[in-house]
């Protein structure tokens, strides 16, 4: 029996990693799973008061620790959180664990995906969402495109459409 290989989504808030993950998971067999879901359930709070609480070093600290966990199982997608690319660490065990997939979006689709989301601690802030938006990209775009085996554009594709994509471009 082939062996299950993995599938790391990677990018901006607001890229449709969690959306596109399930489509990907549903299409390829395999188990879905979400960095920042897992991190809730295991911490029992939501991200913004792990935020609130232990501040973005201790949140990261939680998330290198969560995807370094979930990266050795087989068989699964992995939606990471935006920032989880900040960690050499995750990095490091992204791109030798599986295939590592950079969902690339506009700006202009991250403030308009995440305008309404509360639920984003880096967002509430005064300043406003799109010169946060911009200045995440700019410290973590050069970081996606590193560790990607795969870039592909969710400019104006459904979720179902940019999976398709994703699967006619790998090598399973």
């Amino acid at each position: 029996m082939a062996e299950k290989r993995n599938i790391f989504l990677v990018g901006p808030m607001g890229a449709g990693k969690s959306t596109i993950g399930r489509h990907l998971a549903e299409q390829l067999h395999l188990q879905f799973v979400d960095s920042d879901q897992e991190i809730e359930r295991r911490t029992g709070a939501d991200i913004a008061w792990v935020f609130d609480i232990e501040g973005e070093e201790g949140f990261r600290r939680r998330e290198e620790s969560v995807i370094s966990e979930l990266t050795e199982q087989q068989g699964i997608v992995l939606a990471t959180g935006g920032g989880s690319v900040v960690s050499k660490e995750i990095r490091n065990r992204l791109s030798a664990r599986g295939i590592v997939v950079y969902l690339e979006t506009p700006i202009e689709k991250q403030v308009a995906r995440t305008q309404r989301d509360k639920r984003r601690p880096l967002l509430q802030t005064e300043e406003p969402a799109r010169d946060v938006l911009e200045r995440l990209a700019g410290e973590r775009g050069p970081l996606y495109e590193e560790v990607a085996d795969i870039v592909v554009k969710t400019d104006e594709q459904s979720a179902r459409v940019v999976a398709n994509e994703i699967i006619s471009k790998l090598d399973f």
